[in-house]
């Protein structure tokens, strides 16, 4: 499981115009807060919007972290000049966002190794830590109406109050962060432009962090699925398949690496159709998409483990996007009249949803 090594929680109010700054963390003996903690962690580390960057060689805030993960420097008071940049920042719009501002150090799961693994192999795995992070990410405060219970002239009564420092459920994705590796100080985060003084600025990358700003794993894909798409139409080829068989590719190399050659997946998407593939190359090579394109694995599996298709008779169809270019589940063919017929096969029960 993913462990919380430390969490606390600063206050950036607008509505009342009282910023909090804690001086003590979060009790994580409190399973309640733990279970949040934890749970916005994941979302931050899991979350497919992740966007890659590299801090820039004058960074301070890259120097602080460092020097955090060397124990140089306390959590509480990093927490603290995190929580203190983004206040600063945000009371410079035109309407300031109020959230509350969770800085928290965790690790992810420690790798799993089978039972046939040795066992000198094994008692090493159980003693490891997972890799470690630290987030910085921004709760956005949203109003809620709830019971608000008082005395009046006869007694007891309850009343209906507007409460504005309500947090996100646990559930909701995370709308702006920032993670950092321990391991390689390797940087993702999530975030929106915002006009801060009259200037759009982007908080996360350019304020806190002082980073580059690459396309997320979600992008990179839907740019990668684009080409394949148009030059699959342009060649009258079948869509359905080349963009499974470009999910399969993914998924697969996804196990062995976080780098996808572009050129590479075109050969295999259109292995049986050479000037398909020429025609993707030359694509590349235009600037269609990077040669290389970066696409982390969680990613990588979450989005391209199925494929969904909807036809112009208004069926949908979704099936797992290996099974693209196996003949065994699933195959398609044109008919001489242009039109297409799909054969679902070995089904041995069919469940209705």
């Amino acid at each position: 499981m993913l462990r919380v090594n430390h969490a606390i929680l600063h206050v950036c109010d607008f509505e009342s115009c009282v910023n909090v700054f804690s001086e003590e963390e979060l009790d994580l003996s409190d399973r309640k807060v733990k279970s949040y903690v934890g749970k916005t962690c994941r979302k931050a580390l899991s979350s497919v919007e992740n966007r890659r960057g590299e801090f820039e060689p004058d960074s301070s805030f890259e120097g602080e972290v460092r020097d955090y993960f060397a124990n140089q420097v306390d959590f509480v008071s990093l927490s603290r000049q995190c929580a203190q940049f983004i206040a600063e920042e945000l009371g410079h719009m035109e309407s300031p966002e109020s959230c509350d501002v969770l800085v928290a150090d965790f690790e992810d799961d420690a790798p799993k190794v089978s039972t046939d693994t040795r066992e000198e192999d094994q008692e090493a795995a159980y003693e490891a830590q997972g890799k470690r992070y630290f987030v910085v990410a921004l709760l956005n405060s949203r109003p809620a109406f709830m019971h608000e219970v008082g005395g009046g002239e006869l007694g007891t009564r309850v009343d209906i109050a507007r409460h504005h420092a309500i947090l996100p459920n646990p559930s909701q994705k995370v709308a702006s962060f920032a993670l950092i590796s321990a391991d390689d100080m390797a940087v993702w985060f999530v975030d929106k432009e915002r006009e801060i003084a009259g200037e759009k600025r982007w908080i996360i990358p350019d304020g806190l962090l002082q980073c580059s700003m690459e396309a997320s794993s979600r992008e990179v894909l839907q740019a990668v699925t684009t080409v394949v798409e148009e030059v699959a139409e342009e060649f009258g080829a079948n869509t359905a398949v080349a963009l499974s068989r470009a999910k399969a590719y993914v998924a697969e190399n996804a196990e062995e690496s976080d780098e996808v050659d572009a050129r590479e997946l075109g050969r295999e998407v259109f292995a049986d159709q050479p000037r398909v593939a020429e025609r993707f190359e030359a694509a590349v090579e235009k600037g269609a998409l990077p040669e290389r394109v970066v696409v982390e694995k969680a990613v990588a599996k979450r989005v391209t483990k199925s494929h969904k298709i909807r036809t112009d008779t208004g069926i949908e169809l979704t099936f797992p996007a290996e099974y693209g270019e196996n003949s065994d589940f699933i195959e398609f063919f044109s008919t001489p009249d242009g039109r297409i017929e799909i054969a679902l096969k070995n089904i041995g029960a069919i469940e209705n949803r």
